[in-house]
């Protein structure tokens, strides 16, 4: 699932490319993805690009006062263009293209997402905050009015609930999900199930510093890569997400999992639990 870096990387790229452009048409494939009526879709067709930015994990692109805001889901991505092909893609509920956007020199974006559950959310709006995924979000974890008070009476405010949760909730602290939220925790030496509100002062330092130190880095990282190499450099650089059974990088102990009903966290006992396996309820029931 593309997080803030992966975002934030996006809304960069697509800028350099986008700006100045005018949108000559919009294809949907997948009409499910469209979630809006008023404005509608046509009204940016023969509009100006005049910026694209990000709000948590949604895709805003700017076109004269009108919005194209794009939610990726799990399984959504952006890929660039060169040249558009000139027949206009057919709806189906089997192809991956979800959108297509295509600008005044036909290059444009195929908006895309894999599997077979769709998630993708595609909305036109005057304003982005009129989307409500954008006007329930918490604050933004990189801007420089998100100090260690900030955090600290969020996790206050949220008590017995479990950092790895509290950290993935949008409404909460935005642009955070299941990778990022794994790789803060294993930075931080934490427990995922931690309770936020038990965290000391000293702690809640420790969490902040990790906090801004993972997602700083993998945005700088990120930043000036196109659309089709983001992927890979996220995935080359994480410590325990996504990693069950390798090596910790940072004391060798093996990575364990646990897995939930419709995703899975990763982490390392020896940095973050003390050395004890945490219990795994799915595992549990099949070993029984």
């Amino acid at each position: 699932m593309p997080e803030l870096p992966e975002v934030e990387a996006l809304a960069l790229d697509l800028k350099g490319r986008l700006d100045g452009h005018a949108i000559a048409r919009i294809h949907v494939a997948q009409f499910s993805a469209l979630k809006t009526f008023d404005p509608p879709l046509s009204a940016l067709e023969g509009t100006l690009v005049d910026d694209v930015t990000r709000h948590g994990k949604f895709l805003d692109i700017d076109a004269s006062g009108t919005h194209l805001v794009l939610h990726l889901a799990r399984a959504g991505w952006v890929r660039w263009r060169d040249e558009v092909p000139t027949i206009p893609p057919k709806p189906s509920t089997k192809s991956t293209l979800a959108l297509r956007v295509v600008l005044d020199d036909q290059s444009g974006l195929d908006v895309t997402e894999a599997g077979t559950r769709k998630s993708l959310a595609a909305y036109v709006v005057r304003d982005a905050h009129d989307v409500p995924g954008i006007a329930s979000l918490g604050p933004d974890p990189l801007t420089d009015d998100f100090t260690v008070d900030v955090l600290k009476a969020i996790l206050q405010k949220e008590g017995g609930k479990q950092l790895k949760g509290v950290l993935r909730h949008q409404g909460t602290i935005a642009g955070i999900g299941n990778a990022y939220s794994d790789e803060i925790l294993h930075a931080a030496r934490m427990s995922p199930f931690k309770p936020a509100g038990h965290l000391t002062d000293d702690e809640v330092q420790v969490l902040y510093d990790a906090l801004r130190t993972t997602l700083g880095d993998a945005v700088e990282r990120s930043r000036g890569l196109a659309a089709s190499e983001l992927k890979g450099e996220k995935k080359s650089n994480l410590a325990v997400h996504g990693r069950t059974g390798e090596k910790c990088p940072v004391c060798g102990d093996t990575v364990r999992e646990v897995s939930f009903a419709d995703s899975s966290l990763q982490y390392c006992p020896t940095c973050q639990t003390g050395g004890k396996p945490l219990a795994d309820r799915r595992m549990s029931k099949l070993l029984k």
